[in-house]
């Protein structure tokens, strides 16, 4: 597993990876953050394919085309909204990484960028969130060998710290 997960700060509608997943919201038309950043960068085509999807359920995730972007697919999942750890939220977010994993694995996607799903306006306690989406990604990919690199990418150097230190790279 070492050297299959990387931690990058960084904007990742500009990673060259086979997929690039969305904190997506449940009508997955766009919206803030990384969503409406992604939707931004891969052009109004992705706007057209979501159109098709009808939406998604928290803790789930649908595939689309990366259309403009460097990435070739979009993964888009829904986290969670903080209620203060009492709605099932931890479950729901990793579902949401293990999904997105599943749908990789199943499209034959290799290299997986992540962002730190429901860490933004969702209001997801980082310190939380982190443990979780590296168990989930570190348990997959255990099973997963085809899965060549996963890359956790961070808004800021906080959130990149959190996930250096979760992986003992501190």
């Amino acid at each position: 597993m070492a050297g299959k997960i990387e931690v990058m700060l960084g904007d990742i509608t500009q990673l060259a990876v086979d997929v690039i997943v969305n904190a997506a919201n449940s009508s997955l038309l766009g919206g803030g953050g990384v969503d409406g950043a992604i939707h931004r960068a891969a052009g109004p085509e992705l706007l057209a394919e979501c159109l098709t999807l009808d939406g998604c359920s928290t803790g789930w995730a649908k595939i689309t085309g990366g259309y403009q972007l460097p990435a070739r697919h979009v993964i888009h999942t829904v986290g969670p909204v903080w209620e203060g750890g009492k709605a099932n939220e931890a479950e729901l977010l990793a579902s949401c990484y293990a999904a997105s994993m599943e749908l990789a694995v199943t499209n034959g996607l290799k290299t997986i960028a992540f962002p730190a799903i429901s860490c933004g306006v969702y209001g997801f306690p980082p310190e939380k969130a982190v443990p979780i989406a590296v168990a989930e990604v570190q348990d997959f990919i255990s099973e997963y060998p085809e899965i060549e690199k996963v890359i956790f990418v961070c808004f800021d150097a906080e959130m990149e710290a959190l996930y250096r230190e979760e992986l003992g790279e501190s």
